[in-house]
């Protein structure tokens, strides 16, 4: 049987989402489920109505990112969830070869390489996905702060109903919280091919809400400051790492 992939678009304000969609179902994957969750947008909704007969679409009340995704993950029908923000773009192929490779390694969560476009859809940077080889290494690094691009994830259903969902008193740091805490139990597959093309522009959140952001990652720390020295101590028991100090770093949402 073919696993189907949901593949969830939260959408608020933005005028790229048409190129969003347009990726998301147009995957050559054979068995793809798109939904669109309107978080509450006053605007650039007509960019949805040429694609409302070949997607899901869900309308709610303005809450952020984490409850739009969260509405996604109660909806999907799919095994396996894939976020993409609606301002980035997934290659045709995105799904099928995430899904490839976490089946060839066993995986249930897995993140890939990307590239950044600018606002005309035009790669202007090299490769910027983080890889770092070694369950101790990356554990250190996840501690710096958040290295996963979350439009480039692929996960397994199934850890949602262990794990919990994204964190909705987190308007900016839901994905770094989420994946500290997957990370107790399972290792991130990283797959080096480029699947994303995640677009920086003056509208996104990691410009405009650098100070809260930098605020929260600290606050995400802090949660899992015990957690992640209980995590370390059982790992060293084998490896003997040496920890690294956590530093924030910045985020950026939609």
């Amino acid at each position: 049987m073919v696993k189907k992939v949901s593949i969830i678009i939260p959408f608020y304000n933005c005028p790229y989402v048409g190129q969003a969609i347009e990726s998301a179902i147009n995957q050559t994957h054979q068995s793809i489920e798109v939904i669109v969750v309107n978080d509450g947008s006053t605007k650039y909704t007509e960019g949805i109505t040429p694609y409302l007969d070949r997607i899901i679409y869900i309308e709610k009340p303005n809450g952020g990112t984490a409850s739009a995704l969260n509405k996604g993950i109660q909806n999907m029908t799919g095994d396996y969830f894939c976020w993409l923000s609606s301002d980035d773009v997934f290659y045709a192929e995105k799904a099928e070869v995430q899904l490839k490779r976490m089946d060839e390694m066993n995986s249930p969560v897995s993140y890939t390489n990307y590239y950044p476009i600018d606002e005309n859809g035009e790669i202007f940077a090299p490769l910027q996905g983080v890889y770092v080889e070694g369950r101790i290494p990356f554990l250190q690094r996840m501690q710096i702060g958040n290295i996963i691009n979350g439009c480039s994830v692929m996960i397994d259903r199934n850890i949602f109903k262990e794990i919990g969902m994204f964190d909705e008193s987190l308007p900016f740091t839901h994905d770094y919280d989420l994946w500290l805490r997957i990370l107790h139990k399972y290792e991130f597959l990283y797959i080096p091919d480029p699947l994303l093309n995640y677009r920086v522009h003056q509208e996104m959140g990691t410009k405009k809400h650098a100070h809260e952001i930098s605020a929260e990652i600290r606050k995400v720390q802090q949660r899992h400051s015990a957690s992640m020295k209980l995590l370390f101590s059982l790992e060293e028991r084998y490896s003997g790492a040496i920890k690294i100090r956590p530093q924030p770093i910045n985020r950026r949402i939609y």
